[in-house]
């Protein structure tokens, strides 16, 4: 099994009673150490001449690596567990968004501005001039975050409800990144035709949609006829957002390297919704040779089980990803956990730029081959170089909101990966920073500004 090194997701809280003495508080962080965890802040509760106690947040790799934790400090003599908790599960306490009035009501006459009778006023002025409702509605700041469960990260099937957190948290990163109104909506159906009408029906409420967590192939006739469809815009993040940012990232690991996009050799293992999108991203910017790989291997024309997404990128040449990445430049996985090994990655050319991004562990840990490539990136918080679709997608819809476009394009999904990509400067791009951090305030804004440059050109 694929060691993961300690992480804020598995962060527990935990307050214990030592003996007041020295020496007693190290046997604690002792016990830590010895089974992987991250000792954090250590906040003194109280004390006195017998005994401390104290609350301990610590970082650990799993939920068998916290019980473990939990266990030896329960095993060290005269050190009492009094609580301990899971602070992930804390913060989902009750959900993370709320909706919140803009508006006193506080007498008779804010009730009838806001509510009836005034408020029929509003209504008929809509009615005779629809599209005021961008100015006197919440329509022109709000997103929907859509999924019906199907694709739930990288866990699978596993329903509306069990999604449900994610959306909120997508809902969280809109308002904290781009000052976005959004709502979690999770269908209770998997059915592509019901999806489709129900997201027509429920549309007249909101500014955008975005798609989320629906598996391919159906994934792509949801978004395809949305967009036919609707006037509003359409994302699917799984596909848009995570191409965004891939080449963004491509476009400086690729200047540290001294390489042209049009002549390299990339391979991309993962068919899915990303995979798929993400190739065609490198396409429209210039990538001339992409081998697409899935389980089964390279995605080859004499191939006979190839959905018509699939089939966009058969190749002539047959095998299997080790036969792929013999010689190529460029690895973005976008699969599964442990299917490339250092070997696979020896066999790549000169100044090889990996992107293991499967999530919670990647194609390959970084430490096995991290003095042996030119470039190392993965989609987590922990290692450099972390691909995250949030440097996208608020600004995409910040930007396309703001400018009243009626569809997301190619072209402004371009304009995005070139804006991030110019956030690093030439003097701070370096191996491990190829990409800007996601709470650089910057990122949002510039690539809003890049979506709208696109509408003001045409």
């Amino acid at each position: 099994m694929v060691s993961l090194n300690p992480s804020s997701s598995f962060s527990l809280k935990i307050q214990i009673e030592i003996p007041n003495r020295p020496g007693t508080l190290a046997s604690v962080m002792s016990a830590i150490a010895s089974k992987g965890g991250s000792l954090g802040d250590i906040s003194l509760l109280q004390r006195n001449h017998k005994y401390t106690q104290r609350e301990l947040t610590v970082d650990a790799s799993s939920d068998e690596n916290a019980e473990a934790i939990i266990l030896a400090l329960e095993s060290l003599p005269k050190v009492k567990v009094i609580s301990y908790s899971d602070r992930t599960f804390a913060i989902h306490q009750g959900g993370k968004i709320s909706i919140e009035s803009k508006l006193p009501l506080k007498s008779q006459s804010d009730l009838a501005m806001a509510y009836t009778p005034g408020v029929g006023r509003i209504c008929r002025a809509i009615a005779s001039e629809p599209e005021q409702v961008f100015a006197l509605t919440i329509k022109s700041n709000t997103i929907a975050v859509i999924t019906d469960g199907s694709a739930v990260l990288g866990l699978g099937n596993l329903g509306p409800e069990a999604a449900l957190p994610v959306m909120e948290g997508k809902a969280l990163l809109f308002k904290e990144f781009a000052g976005l109104d959004a709502f979690p909506i999770c269908l209770d159906t998997q059915d592509t035709e019901t999806i489709i009408e129900t997201i027509k029906n429920i549309a007249p409420v909101f500014g955008g949609i975005n798609i989320e967590d629906i598996a391919a192939p159906r994934c792509f006739e949801i978004e395809k006829r949305l967009k036919e469809e609707l006037n509003i815009p359409v994302f699917h993040d799984d596909q848009h957002g995570t191409a965004i940012v891939v080449l963004a990232a491509l476009y400086n690991a690729l200047k540290l390297v001294g390489k042209d996009l049009e002549e390299i050799r990339i391979v991309i293992n993962g068919a899915g919704a990303a995979g798929i999108a993400v190739a065609r991203l490198l396409k429209k910017a210039g990538a001339k040779t992409i081998a697409l790989c899935d389980s089964k291997g390279i995605i080859s024309q004499e191939r006979e089980d190839l959905n018509p997404q699939k089939k966009e990128f058969a190749t002539a040449k047959a095998g299997n990803l080790a036969n792929a990445l013999d010689g190529a430049d460029v690895f973005l996985g976008l699969s599964a956990p442990g299917v490339v090994n250092p070997e696979m990655i020896y066999s790549m050319s000169r100044d090889a730029i990996v992107f293991a991004m499967a999530n919670p562990i990647p194609e390959i840990q970084p430490e096995l081959i991290y003095d042996d490539v030119a470039v190392m990136a993965t989609g987590r918080s922990d290692y450099p170089n972390q691909i995250n679709n949030v440097l996208a997608f608020p600004g995409i819809f910040r930007g396309a909101l703001d400018c009243r476009a009626t569809e997301i394009t190619i072209n402004m999904y371009l304009e995005a990966s070139k804006a991030i990509a110019a956030l690093v400067d030439d003097k701070d791009l370096d191996r491990e920073h190829i990409i800007p951090s996601v709470f650089d305030p910057r990122v949002s804004k510039a690539v809003a500004n890049a979506v709208s440059s696109v509408i003001h050109q045409q």
